[in-house]
């Protein structure tokens, strides 16, 4: 049966047509013929340049962007989307957006860390945002995956040398290659996660998927994957998100339309 997905970058798509395209073309790859993947970055003018790492790897800076995928996810359920996929190894306001969405909501590091256990018996994650190395460690403790992950480490590459790569990879592969060797020995890991979408979208398209003995995890395609599967279950099963508690219990959409609204958040269209 089709289903179609609401896909989320942490970019502003419109300044990298060329990403944008890239994704796509992956996608339709590795999802089945009868999904439609609709992507979607931030609102133009988000951040300064088209690097969004200058405002994500500052933590207010990183929540106060978060809004955007509150009302992303809204939206979402709104126009009929069958799931939200939240395609950022942070994947910010994860919890938050679940909580008030009755369609499936995947975040791509919940799922890539998870996903990571059942390849090796631990993970090492390799970012360019190296700022950001806190946040995921204190994510990976709150998903019950710290014994699981052998070190988030810097990969020594940056944005720039990234998107350069999609014109003439040669560069980028092998300095990743190099980088994950050092950190496969000195962590021990079993598998290797690249951290933000740019970096594995650009391993995954070259079919960077091991280096020697180690997995390299496409966590674009797990993330788009687990999407489909989770409709799947929904619609197979009727399983859905919890309501127990405080983190998983919601108020009426009427309060939540004028929480969005006190605080200027029903102004974010998508």
């Amino acid at each position: 049966m089709a289903m179609r997905i609401w896909h989320q970058s942490f970019t502003v798509l419109g300044d990298l047509p060329g990403y944008e395209d890239a994704m796509r073309a992956h996608a339709a790859k590795v999802l089945r013929p009868d999904t439609e993947v609709v992507f979607h970055g931030q609102a133009p003018g988000t951040y300064p340049s088209d690097y969004p790492g200058d405002d994500i790897g500052y933590g207010y800076t990183f929540w106060i962007h978060g809004n955007q995928w509150i009302a992303a996810g809204r939206a979402a359920q709104a126009q009929g989307f069958d799931a939200f996929a939240m395609c950022t190894l942070p994947n910010p306001m994860l919890r938050e957006t679940r909580s008030i969405l009755d369609i499936p909501v995947i975040g791509m590091g919940e799922t890539c860390f998870h996903l990571a256990t059942m390849f090796g018996r631990r993970f090492a994650v390799m970012l360019f945002i190296d700022r950001m190395i806190p946040l995921y460690q204190e994510q990976i403790r709150s998903y019950g995956l710290a014994d699981r992950c052998a070190g988030v480490v810097a990969s020594g590459l940056r944005f720039q040398d990234v998107l350069a790569g999609y014109t003439d990879p040669t560069a980028v592969i092998a300095a990743f290659t190099e980088a994950a060797r050092r950190v496969i020995k000195e962590t021990d890991a079993d598998v290797i996660v690249p951290g933000e979408v740019p970096l594995n979208l650009l391993l995954a398209r070259n079919g960077i998927n091991r280096v020697d003995d180690v997995p390299i995890l496409d966590g674009l395609s797990s993330t788009l994957k687990m999407a489909e599967t989770m409709v799947d279950l929904q619609r197979a099963t009727g399983i859905s998100h919890s309501r127990h508690g405080w983190f998983n219990s919601v108020p009426s959409q009427a309060r939540l339309d004028q929480v969005a609204a006190f605080y200027g958040v029903d102004r974010l269209k998508f």
